[in-house]
């Protein structure tokens, strides 16, 4: 049996965006050979192999030396759209489900998917056809949030067409998966004055003929992580299945904190703050709280609940943290001032990693800034995870 870490040596598999696609195809034929899903990827495979392999030939079965490979006996099939680094796949998989098929566009966040899963995700979905993809019992999907054009007379399904939801639509429409599970930001819910959440809902219960309850916003810190996170799940079911209600899954009421998910050992000067960084994060505060405002960097105890992590903004800086076990205070990066005496600093990516609940046998194989970007855009797995589980439960899977 052929280790895939071998097997990449073997046909000098990398990551370089020129590619992206072949090595989609490739990957995704090996996960899902000798089953009929790898039918889809054959025939663009043998190309690959005949321009790039030299004579060599794929060795199957194939050991995934990889943190989170496929199951041996998986019970059901899924999809993983706007795919992340993985969150859902990491939920889902841990269920005994099978995915056949991702696409993620950015290309940093293939590397950190590959990383972990041995597949490479296909990128931009507004390039892929349907009969590019197997069909599937669950599409996932934590897609963006876009507004829609509903001017003048409804057109349902068309109202959609120009955004990236259009996408997933057309997936439904085409492969007619048992169900789905879309998630998004809160903010879904009043996007543009509630008519972007009314189109979408609209689309999957009236155009795609889907049974579709009430979305609901769901707390991360209500299942196991000390993140303080809400998001819009929106789960639906074919209407042929007979599923007429779902409830989806109440707080686990688990105590959480910071102090959970902080490093065990003392970490790099690199992530504590200047005296001179504090001082101005300090007076911007004060700016704001004379305005009324209350904006402003926020220092999380050990005992406390985070922040939602996010990107861009202040989205370290209100997540600072007290860890006073620094003992060599030396810059190990150019800075303003000197490293601050407070023990205040920066979560690290690991920190941001398990308060998404992702495992630490996770790998994080990409720049600090990369990192955080990947981990504050992904999903919060604990929560995917009990809501799957609810989902598989209507299906009997």
């Amino acid at each position: 049996m052929i280790r895939y870490s071998e097997l990449k040596t073997q046909f000098d598999i990398k990551l370089n965006g020129q590619d992206g696609d072949e090595l989609a195809n490739l990957t995704h034929y090996l996960h899902n050979f000798p089953d009929e899903s790898a039918s889809c990827f054959r025939e663009p495979t043998e190309q690959y192999i005949i321009e790039n392999a030299r004579g060599q030939q794929l060795n199957f079965p194939i050991n995934w030396d990889v943190p989170f490979p496929p199951p041996n006996n998986p019970q059901f099939t899924f999809i993983d759209l706007f795919a992340g680094i993985g969150g859902f796949r990491i939920a889902f998989q841990a269920m005994q489900g099978k995915c056949v098929f991702s696409s993620e566009i950015d290309s940093f966040a293939q590397k950190t998917y590959e990383a972990n899963f041995g597949e490479v995700p296909f990128g931009d979905i507004t390039n892929i056809e349907t009969n590019q993809i197997p069909q599937h019992d669950i599409l996932l999907a934590g897609f963006p949030c876009q507004a829609f054009s509903i001017a003048g007379r409804r057109q349902g399904f068309d109202d959609t067409r120009g955004t990236l939801f259009f996408h997933i639509a057309r997936i439904l429409h085409d492969k007619r998966p048992q169900a789905f599970f879309l998630e998004n930001v809160k903010g879904l819910r009043s996007h543009d004055r509630g008519k972007t959440l009314e189109v979408i809902l609209e689309t999957l219960r009236d155009e795609l003929d889907y049974f579709v309850p009430e979305p609901q916003i769901m707390n991360a810190k209500d299942f196991g992580v000390p993140q303080n996170r809400e998001r819009i799940f929106i789960v639906g079911f074919r209407k042929d299945l007979g599923v007429t209600e779902f409830e989806y899954p109440q707080p686990t009421n688990q105590s959480v904190s910071f102090a959970t998910v902080k490093e065990e050992s003392p970490v790099s000067t690199k992530y504590y703050l200047s005296t001179r960084y504090l001082e101005t994060l300090r007076r911007h505060r004060a700016r704001h709280e004379r305005k009324g405002n209350g904006f402003g960097f926020e220092i999380v105890t050990d005992d406390a609940v985070a922040n939602a992590i996010v990107v861009g903004g202040m989205g370290k800086e209100r997540n600072l943290v007290y860890d006073h076990r620094l003992t060599d205070y030396t810059p190990v990066t150019r800075i303003k001032g000197v490293v601050n005496r407070e023990g205040i600093r920066k979560m690290t990516p690991r920190e941001w990693a398990r308060l998404q609940g992702f495992p630490d046998k996770f790998r994080i194989i990409v720049s600090d800034a990369q990192a955080y970007k990947q981990f504050g855009n992904s999903v919060a797995v604990p929560a995917i995870h009990a809501t799957g589980q609810a989902l598989l439960k209507k299906l009997n899977l």
